[in-house]
């Protein structure tokens, strides 16, 4: 069975590209009916929040990538790491060094002084014939994973393509601190092997760690997994992303309006594609998803395409589902939302012409609240040759069924007697209606109004006309 896992360190939020990476563990799993592992690489002790955690985990729980198994904590397995070094220990494949920090320190000065590569010079690694220094007393050693010297660390990465090493290029790698806390190489290893981990992806900053891992998993005598390293996500300058171009908490973009959805979609085509396909659900994304169509480039973010597909989203969604959402956002505002007008229907008038939930809720608002229209819009289109046209469908509109074709027909009924077009009437019927210029038809929107609602504005906002400045 293919077991994926997604293994954050709770040093900061979740952000876009560590969500990127979650969603192609966790697809690779679904669509191969595998288990999705979810693993907290909390062994940094200073860095490591219980805020950082609950951040990671709420992210993960908005974007809906839920795992099978875990959240497992790497402090919680301190035990079986001791136990591990133990064995390697007893197995001659790790060893105590008593290099004090200082002395590597100088050591590494001098290498580079002459030009070499700074390394450990395996001063404390036990080898035939080889007779080492007595233990200072008093220092506590560190332990070194005991690294092949000769030939080479290779794999075939299932993004980049074959990569090898040299393991005269790697020196003996700390994998337990004087104090015996465990190092993260170390401690990746011991977990991918315990958890039966099939398939590593990961960003490609981890692709100097693999070749440490798999000579440590491969001393173990445990199974090689294999890995795809997936490559950095750019702003779309070029540049390394930063919080400008949205390497923000994915919880911000709940914030933002977006639905997981669509962000979802968006990461996904960060890096790859079906054909031409730009828009898809989570479901035919599980089936279609593999890793051969993986680009080796840097993916660049755009937040223009994330807002267009976002929108996309918007327009697909029940406007049931979307009025749950948009409610609270509402209540944040300290808008109530009454029975009549339907929220629901408010929205289904107006999710093809908005972007995010915060500009849906920005319509909804004005259907809630006492209505007080800017007076630059007042005097802009409450002119007094729109008034008597105002009256009349006022005096009219009290008598029509109260739907929205029956409106329509009185709109034109009103502007063929005064011999105006429609946007005589209609632009101080949307100002009045809802403060705004521009609104879906105005038919349609009336409808949505209780009858006495839609009077009431037509005539309070007439009076506030009245004595409002005009514009020359």
């Amino acid at each position: 069975m293919i077991r994926t896992r997604f293994a954050p360190s709770p040093t900061g939020f979740l952000h876009v590209g560590g969500a990127r990476t979650a969603l192609f563990s966790w697809a690779y799993a679904r669509r191969h009916g595998g288990r999705f592992i979810l693993r907290v690489e909390d062994t940094d002790l200073v860095r490591s929040t219980p805020e950082a955690v609950q951040a990671i985990l709420d992210g993960m729980q908005w974007l809906g990538l839920a795992h099978d198994e875990g959240p497992f904590y790497q402090t919680q397995r301190m035990p079986r790491y001791r136990e591990v070094i133990a064995e390697m220990l007893a197995a001659g494949t790790a060893y105590h060094c008593y290099m004090q920090p200082d002395e590597l320190d100088r050591l590494r000065a001098e290498q580079r002084e002459q030009g070499r590569k700074p390394r450990y010079d395996g001063r404390w690694r036990p080898q035939p014939g080889k007779r080492l220094p007595e233990p200072p007393a008093g220092i506590e050693p560190v332990v070194r994973f005991r690294n092949p010297v000769d030939g080479v660390v290779a794999w075939d990465d299932l993004v980049k393509g074959r990569i090898e090493v040299a393991n005269s290029e790697l020196d003996d790698l700390v994998i337990a601190r004087a104090d015996g806390s465990p190092t993260y190489n170390f401690c990746v290893v011991v977990d991918d092997r315990d958890m039966g981990i099939t398939h590593v992806i990961r960003g490609d900053d981890h692709v100097n760690n693999t070749p440490r891992q798999i000579n440590i998993l491969q001393a173990l005598g445990a199974p090689v997994p294999l890995y795809a390293h997936l490559s950095m996500i750019l702003g779309d300058d070029g540049q390394k992303l930063s919080k400008r171009h949205g390497a923000v908490s994915v919880m911000q973009y709940d914030d933002a309006g977006y639905l997981p959805e669509a962000v979802l979609n968006y990461l996904a085509r960060l890096g790859w594609s079906h054909g031409d396909d730009e828009i898809f659900s989570m479901q035919q994304f599980c089936e279609w998803f593999d890793l051969d169509h993986i680009t080796p480039s840097a993916a660049q973010f755009n937040s223009e395409k994330l807002n267009w597909l976002n929108a996309q989203h918007l327009r697909r969604c029940d406007a049931g589902r979307l009025a749950a959402l948009v409610r609270p956002r509402l209540a944040a505002r300290g808008v109530v939302v009454g029975e009549t007008p339907s929220l629901a229907a408010i929205i289904e008038l107006h999710k093809e012409r908005v972007s995010n939930l915060n500009e849906l809720a920005d319509v909804a608002e004005v259907f809630y609240i006492d209505l007080q229209p800017r007076s630059e819009l007042l005097a802009r289109h409450l002119t007094p040759e729109a008034l008597p046209l105002l009256d009349d469908f006022a005096a009219r509109l009290a008598e029509v069924p109260w739907q929205a074709a029956a409106i329509a027909a009185l709109i034109k009924e009103c502007v063929a007697r005064h011999g105006v077009k429609m946007p005589k009437l209609a632009m101080p019927v949307r100002v009045l209606l809802t403060g705004l210029e521009q609104t879906p038809s105005v038919d349609a929107l009336m409808a949505l109004f209780p009858r006495t609602t839609a009077l009431e504005r037509l005539a309070r906002a007439r009076c506030v006309a009245s004595s409002a400045p005009r514009s020359v």
